[in-house]
C-alpha cells in the first residue's frame, strides 16, 4: 500500500461514524463571527465570512474538521469575535439556526464535521474580561500581544454550570447535524487549568490529585451525554501530552487520563501540548525532528493501551509521507494540521491527489512570535474569499508582519469594534 493509499483510507469511529481519510482540521481561533464590547446578546454569531471560512475547508476535503474555538461563556471567549454558544444568550434553536449553514458548509464535500466546545478561562484577554476566571487565583503573564487579569477561582455552582453548559452546547451542535463535540483540555484553557497542578491551587474536590484535578472533565462528559444521548454523536478531547512548563500536567499524567477517557466513553483524543507559558509547537527532542510531529513519542505511548478511542495528534506534520508513516505505525490514527492549512486551505486534497508532498514552510521573515497572529490574517482572507498570503515568500512574511502590527496598534470606540 502506498503512502497515499494509507491516508486515503477511511476512519472508522467505535460507533460506526467513519472519516473518509486520516487528515484533521484542528480547531482554531477564527474571530470572524459578531461583537459587541457591551452587549453579550451580540456575541459569537456566525457571519457569512465565518460560513465562507468553513465552505472553503469543506472543498479541500479534509477528513474531519473541527470547528472552533467556541466559548461555552460569552463574557469569558479566548478573544473577541470568537463564535460562541452561551445558553444565557440565546435559545437552543436560535443557535441550531444559526450554525446549521456553517456546519452543512463544511460537511458538503464528505468531512465528518466536529465542534470544539471551550472556555478560555484565566486566557481572557484583560481588555475583554478585567477579571476572568479559572481553576485558582493563578494569573496569566502576557502571551500574544495579550495581557490577562488576575483571576478568580470558580465557585463549585459555577462549575456545576460550566458542565452544564457544554451539555446545551452539544445539544445544540447534534439538533445541527454536527457529527461531535470537542472539549478543549489543552494549551492553557479552563479545563487545561485545572488539570495543571501549576494552576490549580485548589483545596476541595477539584483539586490535589489527578482525579479531583480532573473531575470537572469527567462531570462535562456526563452532562453531554445526558444532553445527547445518541451514541452516533461523538465525544473528543484534545488534551495536552504535557504542559512542558515545571510543576505542570506532566506526560505520565496524560497516560493515565487517557486510558480514564475512553473508558468514560471518549471516542477520539487529539493530543497536543503546551501552553500560552510555555510553547508545545517546537521539537524537545532531536528524535521526532525527522517524523515532524512535535508530540509523536508521546503518542506512541498511548496509542497501544486505547481500545476503542482513535488517537489523533496534531503539531508539525508538514509531508504526507511523515503523516502516513505516523499512521502506518500504528503512532496514531488521524493526524492533525492547523497552521498550515490557513495559508493553504486545499492542503489536504492536495496532498491526498499527490498534487504537493508537503505543505509550504514559513520565511524567515515572518517573526516565529506572530507566527499564530499571522494565521489569523489568513484566516479572514480566507473567509473574504480572497487567496491567503503566501508566509513561505518574503513578500508573504512582510504583508503578514504589517497586517498584524496594524492590528495591534491601540483601536479606540466603535472603530475598536470592527477590528480583529
Amino acid at each position: 500500500m502506498s503512502h497515499l493509499e494509507i491516508l486515503k483510507k477511511p476512519v472508522v469511529f467505535s460507533n460506526g461514524l467513519s472519516a473518509p481519510n486520516a487528515t484533521l482540521k484542528s480547531a482554531m481561533t477564527e474571530r470572524l463571527c459578531t461583537w459587541s464590547d457591551t452587549d453579550f446578546k451580540k456575541r459569537g454569531w456566525p457571519t457569512p465570512e465565518y460560513i465562507q471560512l468553513y465552505k472553503t475547508w469543506g472543498e479541500g476535503e479534509i477528513g474531519t474538521i473541527i470547528l472552533g474555538n467556541i466559548p461555552c461563556d460569552a463574557r469569558f471567549p479566548e478573544a473577541k469575535k470568537n463564535a460562541c454558544i452561551d445558553p444565557e444568550i440565546a435559545s437552543h434553536n436560535e443557535y441550531v439556526k444559526a450554525y446549521k449553514p456553517v456546519i452543512d458548509a463544511a460537511k458538503a464535500h464528505g468531512s465528518l464535521v466536529i465542534a470544539q466546545v471551550t472556555h478560555a478561562g484565566r486566557q481572557t484577554s484583560e481588555d475583554v474580561a478585567p477579571t476572568p476566571v479559572s481553576s485558582s487565583d493563578v494569573q496569566c503573564p502576557p502571551r500574544m500581544g495579550m495581557s490577562f487579569g488576575k483571576p478568580r477561582p470558580l465557585t463549585v455552582d459555577e462549575i456545576h454550570d460550566i458542565a452544564r453548559r457544554f451539555g446545551f452546547a452539544a445539544k445544540v451542535l447534534y439538533e445541527a447535524q454536527c457529527n461531535g463535540i470537542e472539549l478543549h483540555a489543552a494549551h492553557g484553557y479552563l479545563l487545561s487549568q485545572f488539570l495543571s497542578p501549576r494552576v490549580n491551587k485548589r483545596t476541595d474536590q477539584y483539586g490535589g490529585d489527578l482525579e479531583g484535578r480532573s473531575r470537572i472533565v469527567f462531570e462535562i462528559i456526563e452532562s453531554i451525554r445526558k444532553a445527547v444521548p445518541d451514541p452516533k454523536f461523538i465525544i473528543s478531547i484534545k488534551i495536552n501530552s504535557a504542559d512542558f512548563a515545571e510543576g505542570g500536567f506532566e506526560a505520565e499524567e496524560s497516560f493515565v487520563i487517557s486510558k480514564k477517557l475512553e473508558a468514560a466513553g471518549v471516542d477520539l483524543i487529539e493530543l497536543s501540548g503546551g501552553t500560552y507559558e510555555s510553547s508545545g509547537f517546537e521539537h524537545k527532542k532531536e528524535s521526532t525532528i525527522a517524523r515532524e510531529s512535535f508530540f509523536i513519542e508521546f503518542a506512541e505511548r498511548i496509542r497501544p493501551h486505547l481500545t476503542t478511542a482513535r488517537l489523533a495528534v496534531t503539531g508539525g506534520f508538514r509531508s504526507s509521507k511523515a503523516m502516513a508513516k505516523a499512521v502506518e505505525e500504528k503512532s496514531c490514527d488521524i493526524v492533525g494540521l492547523a497552521r498550515p492549512l490557513c495559508g493553504e486551505p486545499y492542503l489536504s486534497k492536495e496532498l491526498l491527489s499527490g498534487q504537493k508532498e508537503k505543505a509550504r514552510q514559513t520565511h524567515p521573515d515572518l517573526p516565529k512570535e506572530i507566527e499564530i497572529a499571522a494565521c489569523v490574517i489568513q484566516i479572514h482572507q480566507v473567509g473574504n474569499g480572497a487567496t491567503p498570503c503566501d508566509t513561505s515568500t518574503s513578500e508573504g512574511a512582510k504583508f503578514a508582519t504589517n497586517a498584524v502590527m496594524k492590528l495591534r496598534e491601540p483601536q479606540h470606540g466603535a472603530e475598536k469594534d470592527q477590528k480583529l
